[in-house]
C-alpha cells in the first residue's frame, strides 16, 4: 500500500482546504513548488500554522530586520542570545545572565479571557525555561476598552484572574505592568505577558537539533484537542463586528503541570542531558520539530503515533496543529536517554522518545508506519512568505496633527485646577490599580524589591551579593497615533526612565508591537514608522532589542486599535538594598523637579479625560536628555530619598502618587502658568526628594550631568498644597484615586 506522501504524488489535483486553513492561493502554489507535488494533509496543516502571520511574521519581517542589523552594527557587550532564539539573554555580571521577553495573547483572551490570559503567561514562561533560565518574575501590560463598557466587564475580570491564577500557582511574583483603557480596544483587548529568568552563563541552552542519531524526546502534558489552530490562526485574522471570524479552541492551561515542567527541565539541564531544547507554543509540534531541525543539522525523523494523547480520536493533522500547553521537546544523546527519562519520572512528567536527528536535510514524520510529512524543515520554519505590504502616510495624519490641544478650554482658577486634579487621579488610566494587582502575588519567593505601584519592578537575583534587575513596560498609544515614529521612542524613553528612577542601569529591550490589520496601508505605515523610531532610539541610547513579538490584525471591523508598541526595558543594579523608592519617605525633605517642562499637552491625559480629545503632536523626544537624566538618577542612589518619573498626568500625578502611597503630604510652589506646570507631559523629567543637607550635593550632580533642577517645596503634612493655587487633603485625594476600579467592577 502506498504511503501518504506517495499518494500525494499520485493524485496532484485533489482539492485541499488550504483557504479554510488561512493560506492564500499563491502561498498554496508555493508549497506545491517547494515539494514538487501537492502537500499531504499533515504537511498542509504544518505549513498553514507555520506560515500564519503570528508564527511567520510575513508582514513584519522586512521591518524587523533592522533590529538585527542594529545588534550587528552596535558593539553590545552584555547580549549572550538575541533575536531568533526563544528569548533574549543578557550578561548582568558576577557570572549571572538574565533572560527576558514579552509576547502577546490578545485574540485568545477576547474569546476566552481566563484561559487566553493564563496560557499567555504559561507560554512566555516556557520561552524563558527553554533558554536554561529559572523564571523569577512576570509582568502584564494590559489594554481594555472603556471601563464602563459591558464587554470590558466581561473580559477584564477573567483576564486578570487568568494572569494571577497561573502566575500565582507557579509561585512567580508579578512585579509590574500596565492597565490602560481606550475605546479602540473595545472588542480587542491586549494581553501582553513578560517573564524574567536568571541563569549562570554556562547554563545557556539554544533551540537546535544537532548530532545525527540523537534522540528527540517529547515531555510534559499530553496533547489534546484544545488549541487546535489556536493562536497561530486566531491571531492572524481581523475580528468582525460580531466577534472573531474564526474561533479555534483556545488552549487550556494547567499551572501545576507547568511548575513540574519547570523543575524537571532545570534538573535536566543541571544533569547535562540536554543537547537542544524547544518549548511548544504557537503551532505546537509543527513549530518544535521544524525549528529544531532547521536550526541544527537539518534533519529529523519522528513517529507521530508515539505522541501521548488526551484524545485518541485526534488525526495527524490535529496533533501537529494542537497548541496544548505545558509541553517541551528535547534533543538528547542516546547515552543520556535513560537518565533523562529517570529525571522526568522523578517529577511525574510523562516523556516519550518520538524520533531522532538525521543528516538527510528533511523533516520526516510517520503515522503508524506511513510517511505523512517529508519536507525541507527550513521551508516550514523560516522560508515562509515575505510580504512587502504597501504603506503610506494616512491622508488624515496632517489634519490630526494640526488639531492641537492649545485650542481646548483650560482650567484657570484655583478651584478649577483642584477639580482637574481630582478628576485626573480618578480617571481609569491614572487611578489606583490595586483592584487588579491585589489579585497577583507580588512578593512570593521573597526576592521582590519593588513592585506596583513603584515606577518599575525590581527583583533580587543573588541573595548574597544582592545583585538585582529592574524591568518596566510602557507605551502611550495616543502618542503613537499622533506620531508613530516618536510614539515608539516615547515608549522606550518612559520605560528607560522608569528603570533609572530606581537606580538601575538600563541594558536591553524587548518589545511587543500591537497593531491593526497589515492589509491596511495606514496601519502598515504606523508599524513601519514605529519600528524605525524604536531602532533609531535604541541606537542612540546604545541598548539592543534582544527579541520580542509582533501582534497584527488587532482590529474589529474597520476600527483598528491605537498603535501600541509596548517596550520593555531591563536594567541591572549592583545592590538592591540601595535602590531608590518611588514615594515620599519622610516629612521635612526637599521636593525637587529634574528636567525641563514645556507647554506639551497634546495627547495628554488631561486632553483625553477632560475633553475626549486626541490631536496635535506628542511631547518632544530628547534621548540625550533621557540619557543624562538616567545617569544622574544612578548617581543619586544614596542621595535622593525618592525618585518618581513624570509621564501620564504630568507633575500633578507624580506629586499625588508620591504623597498618597506614602501618606506624607507636600507643599510646593510653581513658576509660570500653574496649569502647564502641573499637567504638561514633557519627557526626561523626574520628581526627587532629598534631605535638606543634601540639596547642595544634588545641585552639583545636576550641574555635572547638565540636568535642569527646580526646587519646588517640602514634604510633610496630610495634604497636597500648591501655594497660592489650591490644597487637597490626602484623604480626599486617595478616596478619588482608589474608588474608580472597585466602583466600576463591583
Amino acid at each position: 500500500m502506498l504511503d501518504t506522501v506517495a499518494r500525494a504524488k499520485g493524485d496532484p489535483d485533489r482539492e485541499q482546504p488550504w483557504s479554510e486553513l488561512g493560506l492564500k492561493a499563491d502561498e498554496y502554489e508555493r508549497i506545491r513548488e517547494i515539494l514538487g507535488r501537492r502537500p499531504t494533509g499533515a504537511e498542509l496543516a504544518m505549513y498553514s500554522v507555520m506560515w500564519s502571520e503570528h508564527c511567520s511574521y510575513k508582514s513584519s519581517k522586512v521591518h524587523l530586520k533592522q533590529f538585527g542589523e542594529l545588534a550587528q552594527e552596535t558593539p553590545i557587550g552584555p547580549m549572550l542570545a538575541g533575536i531568533g532564539e526563544n528569548a533574549g539573554v543578557i550578561d548582568i555580571g558576577q557570572g549571572y545572565a538574565v533572560s527576558f521577553k514579552v509576547e502577546s495573547h490578545n485574540h485568545p483572551s477576547y474569546v476566552e479571557p481566563y484561559q487566553g490570559a493564563a496560557t499567555g503567561v504559561g507560554g512566555i514562561v516556557r520561552d524563558i525555561i527553554a533558554m536554561g533560565a529559572r523564571p523569577i518574575a512576570v509582568m502584564d501590560p494590559l489594554r481594555f476598552g472603556p471601563l464602563d463598557a459591558d464587554d470590558t466587564h466581561r473580559v477584564l475580570p477573567g483576564i486578570v484572574a487568568g494572569v494571577g491564577g497561573y502566575g500565582n500557582c507557579l509561585g512567580l511574583p508579578n512585579i509590574g505592568g500596565e492597565a490602560v483603557f481606550d475605546e479602540t480596544y473595545l472588542g480587542n483587548p491586549l494581553v501582553n505577558a513578560l517573564c524574567v529568568g536568571v541563569l549562570r552563563h554556562e547554563d545557556l541552552h539554544l533551540a537546535k537539533a544537532s548530532g545525527t542519531g540523537n534522540r528527540v524526546i517529547l515531555y510534559g502534558a499530553r496533547t489534546g484537542g484544545d488549541g487546535i489552530g489556536g493562536v497561530s490562526v486566531l491571531a492572524s485574522e481581523t475580528f468582525d463586528a460580531d466577534g472573531p471570524a474564526k474561533r479555534p479552541s483556545v488552549q487550556v492551561g494547567d499551572p501545576f503541570m507547568e511548575k513540574l515542567l519547570i523543575e524537571c527541565t532545570l534538573e535536566l539541564f543541571a544533569a547535562g542531558v540536554v543537547a537542544g531544547i524547544q518549548d511548544l507554543g504557537g503551532a505546537g509540534l509543527s513549530c518544535a520539530t521544524s525549528e529544531l531541525a532547521s536550526a541544527g543539522d537539518g534533519g529529523m525523523r519522528c513517529e507521530l503515533d508515539r505522541v501521548p494523547l488526551r484524545d485518541s480520536t485526534l488525526s495527524p493533522e490535529e496533533i501537529l496543529m494542537s497548541e496544548s500547553q505545558e509541553r517541551m521537546m528535547a534533543v538528547v544523546e542516546p547515552a543520556d536517554v535513560a537518565a533523562f527519562l529517570a529525571i522526568c519520572a522523578k517529577w511525574d512528567v510523562e516523556a516519550v522518545d518520538i524520533g531522532e536527528v538525521t543528516d538527510t536535510g528533511r523533516l520526516e514524520i510517520t503515522w503508524h508506519g506511513e510517511t505523512v510529512v517529508d519536507v525541507p524543515p527550513r521551508t516550514v520554519a523560516h522560508d515562509g512568505p515575505v510580504y512587502q505590504r504597501p504603506f503610506a502616510r494616512p491622508d488624515w495624519q496632517d489634519a490630526l496633527q494640526a488639531d492641537g490641544a492649545e485650542r481646548l478650554a483650560r482650567p484657570a482658577t484655583g478651584d478649577e485646577l483642584r477639580a482637574t486634579l481630582l478628576q485626573l487621579v480618578a480617571s481609569p488610566n491614572l487611578c489606583d490599580k490595586s483592584w487588579i494587582t491585589d489579585q497577583y502575588d507580588r512578593y512570593v519567593r521573597g526576592n521582590t524589591v519593588l513592585a506596583q505601584p513603584a515606577d518599575s519592578g525590581m527583583i533580587r537575583v543573588d541573595e548574597e551579593t544582592h545583585l538585582g534587575v529592574s524591568v518596566s513596560t510602557d507605551c502611550n498609544g495616543r502618542f503613537a497615533k499622533l506620531d508613530p515614529y516618536a510614539g515608539a521612542q516615547l515608549a522606550l524613553a518612559e520605560a528607560y526612565r522608569n528603570v533609572a528612577t530606581g537606580g538601575a542601569v538600563p541594558l536591553a529591550v524587548s518589545d511587543c508591537l500591537n497593531f491593526g490589520s497589515p492589509e491596511d496601508p495606514d496601519v502598515m505605515w504606523q508599524f513601519a514608522e514605529a519600528c524605525r523610531g524604536l531602532k533609531d532610539a535604541c541606537a542612540e541610547l546604545g541598548i539592543p532589542v534582544t527579541g520580542g513579538n509582533v501582534s497584527l490584525y488587532n482590529q474589529t471591523g474597520e476600527t483598528a486599535i491605537l498603535p501600541t508598541p509596548v517596550v520593555a526595558v531591563l536594567g541591572v543594579i549592583d545592590d538592591v538594598r540601595r535602590r531608590t523608592p518611588s514615594s515620599f519617605q519622610a516629612p521635612g525633605e526637599r521636593v525637587v523637579l529634574l528636567g525641563t517642562t514645556r507647554e506639551e499637552l497634546s495627547g495628554s491625559e488631561w486632553a483625553h479625560v477632560a475633553h475626549g480629545h486626541l490631536g496635535g503632536l506628542p511631547p518632544k523626544v530628547d534621548l540625550g536628555a533621557e540619557r543624562s537624566l538616567a545617569r544622574l538618577l544612578q548617581d543619586l542612589v544614596g542621595v535622593a530619598t525618592s525618585a518618581h518619573d513624570l509621564s501620564d498626568g504630568g507633575l500633578a500625578q507624580a506629586l499625588a502618587e508620591a504623597a498618597m502611597v506614602s501618606g506624607i503630604g507636600a507643599r510646593v510652589g510653581l513658576e509660570g502658568d500653574p496649569f502647564v506646570a502641573l499637567y504638561a507631559e514633557s519627557t526626561a523629567r523626574a520628581l526627587v526628594t532629598v534631605a535638606a543637607e543634601d540639596v547642595d550635593e544634588l545641585r552639583a550632580l545636576c550641574a555635572r550631568h547638565d540636568v535642569a533642577m527646580t526646587e519646588l517645596g517640602t514634604t510633610g503634612g496630610d495634604s497636597l498644597a500648591v501655594e497660592g493655587v489650591f490644597e487637597v487633603p490626602l484623604a480626599e485625594l486617595r478616596d478619588a484615586w482608589s474608588a474608580t476600579l472597585p466602583n466600576a467592577l463591583a
